[in-house]
């Protein structure tokens, strides 16, 4: 018989559900595969400084959030960080648990930190006691579950739909007699006899652990570390949900599931109560650093301060700009850019790129030819304003549909449990010259899609409107070439669950060529045209833009000439030849880093069925810069900086500035951190080893046949199979703005000054070309204008 509901206090009722939130809330959320979009997974814990993160994630989940100390060591011993790195980050650190001085520092990094482990579930105590391994039980129950009810069209069948998650689960334990077949008698009762709500579950369930509500939040925290990806998702359905100014519980339902095991696990095992008791006792004192965190936390600052030391040294200041540039191209400010743009300025000195974000401010609901399902093209902190297609004549896009139709029928019958044999036995012979294709690349063309329009006609004032505030924001008023090419950026991959991941992610994990080409349009358009000198922007009659997309994993560049005026073919042709050649001096820049890559072979890594790495996607990636082109031209990034074109001189009211800080950054911030936690924590926030990955749902993959859905970044694209490809740091921000400005902003923004204040960001203020102030925490700046408020 399992414990009889007792009454809860109102107080204790409001404090436990309010740990449940908050629960929820240090869980980052996992987007979907068909829109894999780079989220930082320290979402929750950016309140809080690195050492404190690392003390609350050591305890729920028994992870290191930085590398090896020895590998810190192997840094100062071979002078990649310096004593003057070491000791300025000693200072920086606020904590009264740092070494008292550098001696004491360098003293103690050669002992070794002591090893993390989480403080343990009542399933995982329950194992030690009974020999059963009930985490596993656990997880392969949920896991069998939740692929089913979380499925985006891959499964022919999904338990219990319209329900909530909770009772959608309760239908299912109810007959699922796993864990009582593993030992876990009269489960299945315990699960029809639960509360009718979530709520009142995770209440009932704390009253039996003994949770105060001081230990409540790290231990609902475990719980939901506990389920991996899935917590994830369901955290993802709360992001979405919000940004439609709703809310959704299916994180809160699998708290209550989660928990429901917990108390059925404490009364069928009693021998673990004084075991329990011990771990409640830890979940009841706030999570704190201890020394040995402290340290690494120091050594992790000084090893972002050798890199941002060695950054410095390249910047030396801003380039002559000489007369009319002789093209123009726009990029995503994406690290993989960094290289393409270098390469292309050095074919001709009258070549000018730009760098903004790749959705180039056009709020984008597209649907897409042949169907009528909408995709977000814009920032996931967005909202989508405008309403877009690509779909054809309605001849045209009725057969793209019934196409379409036949290739997801075709995909059901392959994979259903019964037809699979059948098609193996009657498709297997034909279907091996397939393969045969795949695998000596003889892939066929790339699909073109019709150009995209708007939905709703936008009016001439509307045009002018946003092809102004698009201008603006790049930071482009003035001094336009003839030619001028806006290049959004994709990848192409063949067989990887992981392909939107290669995408762009300011435009959602879908490619930039739609932004590209309507923004293309727009700023061609008589009517926006006609206005814009009202608005302070002299756009030369002769300039002419033409969209593209930059494919990242091949450094090909398709452009959408269509409709070129005859003047300008010469142009286009020139561009074209020079873009070919960037293209080839990108690709020999990037085989160096990619294991077994050649130039040439970087073309069909692209198109390899069985390649893991076609490329290393934004690792590396260490810095973002907003300033003028001019600071950065000429200058070897090594493919490991965002480069957004800004001209603070030209921003009135600093507006653009604000933008930047709280879009791009913040965007960046996570693309910087998923790589770090994906590197430094690959077994809570990594996506495991590709060549075992099966797609669950369409939402994500798992390793092997079950379990736990894995989220972040897989093994192979951070990690050449020999060592990190990825350095991880945390990002420095340096922009090319009055300190004034950027207090102003973070003052405005408290969301995004915490990322600053609390170190997952670094600020640099930069002037002429050059670094000259450093932010620190409270809205100070050291530096040039050392230690005064900027206010």
């Amino acid at each position: 018989m399992f414990l009889k509901h007792t009454q809860i206090a109102p107080a204790r009722i409001s404090g436990l559900l309010t740990a449940a939130e908050a629960a929820a809330r240090a869980i980052p959320p996992a987007f979907p595969l068909s829109a894999t979009v780079a989220v930082n997974p320290f979402l929750g814990q950016t309140g809080e400084d690195l050492a404190t993160a690392q003390a609350r994630m050591a305890r729920v989940a028994g992870v290191r959030l930085m590398r090896p100390r020895a590998e810190f060591v192997a840094m100062v011993q071979d002078g990649r960080i310096s004593e003057d790195d070491l000791a300025a980050a000693l200072i920086a650190q606020p904590s009264p648990l740092k070494p008292v001085d550098l001696a004491l520092m360098k003293a103690r990094i050669t002992q070794p930190a002591p090893a993390l482990k989480a403080v343990p579930t009542v399933a995982e105590l329950a194992a030690e006691a009974t020999g059963v391994d009930w985490p596993a039980v656990i997880t392969r129950a949920i896991g069998l579950w939740a692929a089913g009810r979380f499925d985006r069209g891959q499964a022919l069948w999904s338990p219990a739909p319209g329900q909530g998650a909770f009772a959608a689960w309760r239908v299912w334990a109810t007959h699922d007699l796993t864990p009582e077949i593993a030992g876990l008698a009269g489960f299945c009762a315990h699960v029809e006899a639960a509360p009718d709500t979530p709520e009142r579950a995770i209440l009932r369930a704390a009253e039996r652990l003994g949770l105060s509500e001081a230990a409540a939040e790290t231990a609902f925290h475990r719980l939901l570390i506990d389920l991996g990806g899935w917590a994830q998702h369901a955290r993802w359905l709360l992001w979405q949900a919000e940004l439609a100014g709703q809310t959704d519980a299916t994180l809160t339902d699998l708290l209550a599931i989660r928990l429901m095991f917990e108390e059925a696990l404490l009364e069928t095992v009693p021998q673990i109560a004084d075991g329990w008791a011990s771990v409640v006792a830890t979940h009841d004192v706030p999570p704190a650093p201890t020394p040995d965190m402290v340290v690494d936390a120091i050594l992790q600052e000084a090893a972002e301060r050798a890199v941002q030391r060695g950054l410095a040294a390249r910047l030396i200041g801003p380039k002559a700009a000489a007369g009319r540039p002789a093209l123009q191209a726009a990029f995503c400010i994406d690290v993989r850019s960094e290289v393409m743009r270098r390469a292309l300025e050095s074919l001709n000195p009258g070549i000018e790129t730009i760098g903004f974000a790749g959705f180039f401010g056009l709020p984008l609901a597209h649907k897409a030819h042949g169907t009528d399902e909408v995709a977000a093209h814009l920032p996931v902190l967005l909202n989508a304003k405008l309403d877009t297609s690509s779909h054809a004549a309605p001849e045209a896009e009725a057969q793209a549909r019934i196409a379409a139709r036949a290739t997801r029928a075709w995909g059901r019958f392959r994979q259903a449990a019964v037809s699979s044999f059948a098609f193996v036995e009657a498709a297997g012979p034909a279907y091996g010259w397939k393969l045969v294709k795949d695998s000596l690349h003889l892939g066929g063309a790339a699909h073109v899609s019709p150009a995209p329009k708007f939905e709703t006609a936008l009016d001439a004032a509307a045009k002018t409107a946003t092809a102004a505030a698009v201008l603006r924001a790049m930071s482009m008023t003035k001094g336009h070439a003839r030619l001028i090419l806006l290049l959004g950026h994709g990848a192409q991959v063949t067989n990887n669950p992981h392909e939107s991941a290669y995408h762009c992610g300011a435009c959602g994990g879908q490619t930039g060529e739609v932004s590209a080409r309507l923004l293309a349009d727009l700023l061609n358009d008589p009517e926006a045209r006609a206005g814009l000198p009202a608005q302070g922007i002299d756009l030369p009659s002769d300039t002419v833009f033409v969209a593209g997309l930059h494919d990242t994993t091949t450094d090909k560049v398709t452009l959408y000439a269509d409709g070129l005026p005859v003047s300008h073919m010469a142009d286009l042709a020139q561009a074209k030849g020079w873009l070919s050649k960037a293209g080839k001096v990108a690709r020999g820049e990037r085989s160096l880093r990619l294991p077994g890559a050649t130039d040439d072979g970087l073309l069909q890594r692209a198109v390899n069925w069985s390649e893991v790495r076609p490329e290393w996607g934004l690792a590396g990636c260490a810095a973002f810069i907003a300033a003028p082109r001019a600071a950065t031209a000429g200058v070897d990034l090594e493919g490991r900086a965002f480069l957004h074109s800004y001209d603070w001189q030209a921003d009135q009211g600093f507006g653009t500035l604000e933008l930047i800080l709280t879009a791009p950054v913040v965007v960046a911030s996570w693309i910087s951190l998923q790589y770090f936690g994906s590197s430094v924590a690959p077994d809570l926030f990594g996506g495991g080893n590709k060549l075992i990955h099966n797609v669950v749902g369409g939402i994500g993959v798992v390793e092997g046949n079950g379990g736990m859905l894995r989220p972040g970044l897989p093994m192979q694209a951070v990690h050449d199979g020999e060592a990190l490809a990825h350095d991880p740091l945390r990002l420095s921000v340096m922009i090319e703005a009055p300190v004034e400005a950027m207090t102003a902003v973070l003052e405005k923004h408290p969301g995004v000054r915490a990322l600053f204040d609390n170190g997952w960001l670094h600020l640099f203020a930069m002037e002429g070309g050059q670094i000259v102030s450093r932010y620190r925490p409270g809205l100070r700046w050291e530096g040039e204008v050392s230690e005064r408020r900027a206010a």
